[in-house]
């Protein structure tokens, strides 16, 4: 299959429902409005909602189905950068290539524009719309799935401990949590959700769970790396901050060759975890070689 088409047209359906979602910024909130699809329609990859798409796609689901889902993973990605930039957080003043949410609107409003993708990422996953869709049962169990990746047991979780621990001792073991909760549990979540939204047995789910746990842990190794490796003009975003920030990275503990060694065993992990399923499945076997040859 042509992974770059698969992934264009996946994107194309995410931003247009995102459109439909968002009206042109007008009214009193207008600088609100303005804020959230600023960081929204910045030129993201959709990996997470095209995670969900291909997920539901691969047990035998209809990937428009899933779209109120996989929307609402897409803002709530969204809102984590605008929080991760901030001063207070990594302080950083690109990302996809523009200017960071706060340089533009301020700390206050960023810090609101990214309240406001949450809450609304909630909204949608629960609208009648999505009610309409699948069984309210099911629709819990993702909502809730979803819900525990992105809180203190998942990404605020491993954001609290990256900033935390920046310039303690380098522990195999403080690193794989870092990333397996600030970047994998919500990686993890959208492969999940979306096997289970498209009606995939228990077996089905679990394996494809597996899946994303793995290739969530790889994408934010290959981000490690590419911090050392990477451009600023490829990425669109600083390099070099993880180092002056003192932060725990699997270079930083195991060194680059090591760590793109545990990127391969992760990858060559999450394709067996797809051995069960057939040719609906391609897509996710090439997104998880597609992560960690990424270059941005």
């Amino acid at each position: 299959m042509d992974l770059k088409a698969y992934l264009s047209e996946k994107q194309m359906m995410v931003d247009q429902a995102l459109r439909e979602i968002y009206p042109e910024p007008q009214g009193p909130a207008e600088a609100l409005i303005e804020a959230m699809r600023y960081s929204l329609f910045a030129g993201g990859k959709r990996l997470r909602p095209i995670l969900c798409i291909a997920a539901a796609e691969a047990v035998g689901g209809k990937g428009p189905d899933v779209l109120p889902v996989a929307c609402g993973l897409e803002l709530i990605h969204t809102y984590s950068l605008i929080h991760d930039d901030l001063p207070v957080m990594d302080d950083d003043d690109l990302r996809r290539g523009k200017p960071t949410s706060h340089k533009v609107f301020g700390e206050a409003v960023a810090v609101l524009a990214g309240d406001g993708l949450l809450t609304e990422a909630f909204r949608i996953m629960s609208s009648p719309e999505a009610a309409n869709r699948f069984e309210p049962s099911t629709l819990l169990r993702v909502i809730c799935l979803i819900a525990e990746a992105a809180g203190y047991k998942g990404m605020v979780g491993g954001q609290t401990a990256d900033i935390k621990l920046e310039g303690k001792d380098l522990e195999p073991a403080l690193v794989e949590f870092i990333h397996t909760h600030k970047t994998g549990a919500l990686i993890r979540a959208s492969a999940a959700s979306g096997a289970i939204l498209g009606g995939g047995n228990e077996e089905q789910v679990k394996a494809i769970t597996s899946y994303g746990e793995s290739i969530g842990l790889a994408f934010q190794i290959a981000d490690d790396v590419l911090d050392i490796e990477g451009d600023t003009k490829t990425m669109g975003k600083g390099v070099g901050g993880d180092e002056q920030k003192k932060k725990i990275t699997y270079p930083g503990v195991h060194g680059i060759a090591k760590s793109k060694e545990i990127q391969k065993d992760l990858v060559e992990r999450a394709i067996k975890d797809l051995d069960r399923f057939d040719y609906r499945a391609d897509p996710l076997r090439k997104i998880a070689v597609y992560i960690i040859e990424r270059k941005k």
